[in-house]
């Protein structure tokens, strides 16, 4: 459920946001438009928000500067840390996907950039059908992630980072569970929500689901 790669993001959590920022050449498309894609995120919701992966709180800084609640859950205590340093006031939780703490009050929507690829796609059925229980109808899902269109879409961008030389963008490609937007459609339809798709740059998609 995402929780074998705790010990990375512990490690990751110090230079986490220069990554982002475009220091990291690897990865310098992954987080092409990186304030973009929270911004539009951000703008997607209102209300109660549940955030997963909240990192080191740049999608929760958007988030509460337009006066929305936040519950954080993030399982590495290093991010967390590095959140709870910046944002004080934040409400974050040890917890992932499917280990969600107890919520008393009505969610308006589900948010998340960059995480929901630490689980498989049988663990996102799992955590989309839990989220459809959560939301009343009208409330949102919305994640930006890296997903492939399809089949050939995946060995053209796996095989471009080969070609360059980007082992460890490599490693990751063919070993985090990446999936595909048709499954992502039908994991979403099947569990009540209407969901639509844009891409946001060559690797990360705005996944927006809305419960029926």
């Amino acid at each position: 459920m995402g929780r074998e790669f705790i010990g990375l993001f512990d490690e990751w959590a110090e230079s986490y946001d220069e990554t982002v920022d475009g220091h990291n050449i690897e990865y310098k498309e992954v987080f092409d438009g990186y304030d973009q894609i929270l911004d539009t995120v951000a703008a997607s919701v209102s209300g109660t928000i549940v955030e997963f992966g909240v990192g080191t709180g740049n999608l929760s800084k958007l988030l509460m500067e337009k006066g929305n609640k936040v519950i954080g859950v993030e399982p590495s205590k290093e991010m967390r840390a590095i959140a709870k340093q910046k944002l004080p006031n934040l409400d974050i939780h040890d917890g992932d996907f499917l280990s969600l703490p107890v919520i008393s009050e009505q969610v308006d929507g589900i948010v998340s950039t960059y995480a929901f690829h630490h689980l498989t796609d049988s663990e996102k059925n799992i955590a989309i059908k839990k989220y459809s229980d959560l939301l009343q109808p009208g409330g949102k899902i919305v994640f930006a992630d890296t997903a492939y269109e399809n089949e050939n879409a995946k060995h053209a961008i796996i095989e471009d980072a080969e070609q360059k030389g980007y082992n460890n963008l490599v490693h990751d490609l063919n070993t985090e569970y990446y999936t595909f937007l048709d499954v992502l459609d039908k994991l979403f339809t099947q569990n009540r929500f209407s969901v639509s798709f844009k891409q946001l740059n060559k690797f990360v998609w705005l996944i927006e689901a809305t419960k029926q």
